[in-house]
């Protein structure tokens, strides 16, 4: 995995969406050479001709992340894969005759969209075989375990899981357990001592460090020799932020938070993000009006009540604001069991309420708290009051996800559905504190990208 624009992008995706870029682009151009009488240099540019294949291009790529071909890369069937490029590659086709005339002179010529289609469905289709079949396995990124502690063990099976980020397991070095078995799926190769022949031997690209006992076991001369010899080390807290996207609070010491020069909002934080957050609330706002009002008429006609619903939230250092939604539950629905956590199936929930709430149009009216200053676009969700006293007694480090604002989106919303358990609040803690240490343009952007593919999907949460 590599890191651009402060994201741990897996190499396997990466590559793969370059090598489409090129084959796709390559095929409006080739379709260009075949359909055109005269010199198609001339198409190319001097008549805009890039800039419409620029367009298309564009789009075809917009709908594969929409498809998830970039997210599950491995595990498509041929048949499966087929059918998304057909659908993809169709709308792009019909996006173009609507462009044509709703932008005249920017739309492809017929012809050479028809023909530009069907050579990046060949194209894309057969790379993608060759691409599963060699390059994934050519930049395959080999990992050694040093110890076995339970951290390991997750970073193995969310490894074993997400084929996608391109990493194989090696093995771990343990000296409770025999050669030849293995924990929780995870081979044994050798003992702690043995660290020096089997890194030599198997060649590892990187060397995970996770000993549940460090103190007293730690192969320090080892790992020294072995660093300087040209080995990745690293500690399995690490690896589990790159691997997972998130940080790991089993591991996690406070010194680790003071030190790091990361950790908190700098200066976009600060200054750029709540321009933007204007910027994106006002055209949000605009946009998204007659859905508002749909909304709303919706919600009103479905059940008695209002068609608003407000409740108090946690806020910037702690601050308390009213967060505004459309209304998706029953009126008093926590008048007897006081305030729950929203669960799958919710029974507080009208039948509207459960579309809005899977489109994600009852957060809309959080465009009005963004304007207001007291939530973000992108950030931690904001919790209620009585939640936040409750789980910052429970949870090491919870209330330092206060330090930023809370987001309408976040990244842990786009990565964990339900929260409805103290362990699916500690896996969100764990996300939002990934967010809050890497917190960028680049990053709200891709996760504004995963939220509409949320809605345009129906993914939504409760």
């Amino acid at each position: 995995m590599i890191r651009l624009f402060r994201i741990f992008v897996p190499l396997g995706v990466l590559t793969l969406l370059l090598s489409e870029i090129v084959i796709i682009t390559s095929a409006y151009v080739a379709a260009a050479y075949l359909v055109f009488d005269y010199d198609p240099t001339v198409f190319l540019l001097y008549d805009r001709g890039m800039i419409r294949i620029g367009i298309v291009v564009v789009t075809i790529l917009l709908g594969f992340h929409f498809r998830d071909l970039y997210t599950n890369i491995t595990g498509t069937s041929n048949i499966r894969l087929l059918e998304d490029l057909c659908v993809v590659i169709s709308l792009a086709t019909i996006g173009q005759g609507v462009l044509s005339y709703v932008v005249r002179g920017m739309a492809v010529p017929q012809r050479m969209m028809l023909l530009g289609s069907a050579l990046s469905l060949i194209g894309v289709y057969f790379y993608r075989q060759f691409h599963s079949a060699y390059v994934m396995q050519v930049g395959e990124q080999r990992i050694l375990f040093i110890g076995c502690n339970p951290v390991v063990q997750e970073i193995a099976s969310y490894i074993r899981n997400h084929r996608e980020l391109g990493i194989r397991v090696e093995g771990c070095l343990h000296n409770s357990v025999p050669v030849g078995n293995s924990i929780e799926g995870v081979p044994v190769l050798g003992t702690v001592e043995s660290l020096r022949q089997i890194a030599n031997t198997e060649k590892p690209n990187l060397i995970v460090v996770g000993l549940s006992e460090r103190r007293d076991r730690m192969p320090v001369q080892d790992l020294l020799d072995l660093r300087f010899a040209g080995f990745r080390i690293e500690e399995a807290g690490s690896t589990y932020e790159t691997v997972c996207g998130r940080i790991c609070t089993k591991e996690l010491r406070p010194a680790q938070l003071i030190f790091t020069s990361e950790l908190g909002p700098g200066a976009y934080g600060r200054r750029l993000q709540p321009l933007l957050d204007i910027l994106v609330a006002v055209v949000g706002t605009i946009v998204t009006a007659p859905i508002m009002l749909a909304t709303a008429l919706a919600v009103k006609l479905s059940s008695p009540g209002p068609v608003f619903y407000k409740q108090v939230r946690t806020g910037l250092e702690g601050a308390l604001f009213t967060v505004y939604k459309f209304r998706s539950m029953y009126t008093n629905a926590e008048a007897r069991t006081g305030a729950v956590w929203a669960s799958k199936d919710d029974p507080r929930i009208t039948r509207v309420g459960k579309w809005l709430r899977r489109l994600r149009l009852d957060e809309l009216p959080q465009f009005f708290n963004v304007l207001r200053g007291e939530m973000a676009i992108i950030g931690p969700r904001p919790e209620r009051p009585e939640f936040v006293q409750t789980l910052a007694q429970q949870i090491p480090y919870y209330r330092q996800r206060l330090c930023v604002r809370p987001g309408v989106s976040g990244w842990a919303q786009i990565n964990h559905k339900y929260g409805d358990t103290l362990e699916d609040t500690i896996t969100k803690l764990e996300y939002d504190l990934y967010y809050i240490k890497h917190m960028s343009l680049s990053l709200d952007l891709y996760i504004i990208m995963h939220t509409l593919k949320t809605m345009l999907l129906s993914r939504g949460s409760q």
